[in-house]
């Protein structure tokens, strides 16, 4: 494994993505965010992680809905870097609905957001991995890429597409020293899931006190929440010469949830 590896995450302006960003960073690893938010923050974020770890941070304010963007940034990452060693797949959006309600823009939304933006970076990305022998794919699909909930019918479909894609890669890459892997996470206390705690309330009938109790802490049988932390350790073992014969699998870290 070459050292320091590069790496590109995509929504890694908040939340999960961030996380995972920070903690390569930590590694001494380059790293390119990407992701939507306010100039100024983003802006303070990037410079904070390349002045506080010492290396070169980038950003892309690619649309992950929009394939030409999303080449043009991995392009971007290449020539500046030298190299594309990482490729963190995590930007993602959710919507809550019943079926018969939800909109259809939506669903095009997250799947465009959550699905087929990993098909065109993978895509763009994969040749030169293939190329050097080397590199690792991480998917950040969900528990909900292993099992189901109601209401959202658009991010389970989605995820569960991410983790059918990540098996896919992972035999593709398998001769050429590419691994795939996806990371499913149960309930992080990230701006997505506090945005979809009043819709969950309101789909079903409840207080917002009343879905974080009986519905999301009550899937995790450890009723704690995952941390952004202990998925960025996961991703950085994941890039590891340890973890070089892991590849095709879905790890969970979702505090018991999937096992029930």
């Amino acid at each position: 494994m070459a050292s320091p590896l590069n790496a590109l995450i995509t929504g890694s302006t908040s939340g999960i993505g961030l996380g995972i960003a920070t903690a390569f960073a930590a590694e001494g690893w380059n790293v390119m965010l990407n992701g939507f938010g306010d100039p100024d923050e983003i802006e303070g974020v990037r410079a904070g992680l390349e002045e506080k770890y010492g290396v070169k941070v980038l950003y892309s304010g690619a649309d992950m809905t929009k394939p030409n963007e999303i080449r043009e940034m991995i392009a971007e990452a290449e020539t500046a870097f030298g190299q594309l060693d990482v490729l963190v797949n995590n930007a993602g959006i959710q919507h809550v609905s019943p079926v018969e309600e939800f909109p259809e823009e939506k669903w095009d939304a997250i799947i465009a957001i959550n699905l087929s933006s990993a098909f065109h970076t993978i895509k763009a990305a994969f040749a030169g991995m293939k190329t050097r022998k080397f590199g690792r794919i991480i998917n950040v699909a969900s528990a909900h890429g292993l099992v189901a909930s109601p209401f959202k019918s658009a991010y389970v479909s989605a995820k569960h597409g991410i983790v059918g894609l990540t098996k896919t890669i992972a035999l593709e890459g398998a001769e050429h020293g590419v691994t795939c892997n996806a990371i499913c996470p149960g309930y992080v206390k990230t701006p997505l899931v506090e945005k979809q705690i009043p819709d969950t309330a309101k789909a079903r009938g409840m207080t917002e006190d009343e879905v974080i109790q009986k519905v999301i802490l009550e899937a995790q049988p450890s009723k704690q929440f995952v941390t952004v932390e202990q998925i960025g350790a996961l991703a950085v073992f994941l890039c590891s010469d340890n973890a070089a014969q892991i590849t095709g699998a879905a790890h969970q870290i979702d505090g018991g949830w999937v096992a029930h």
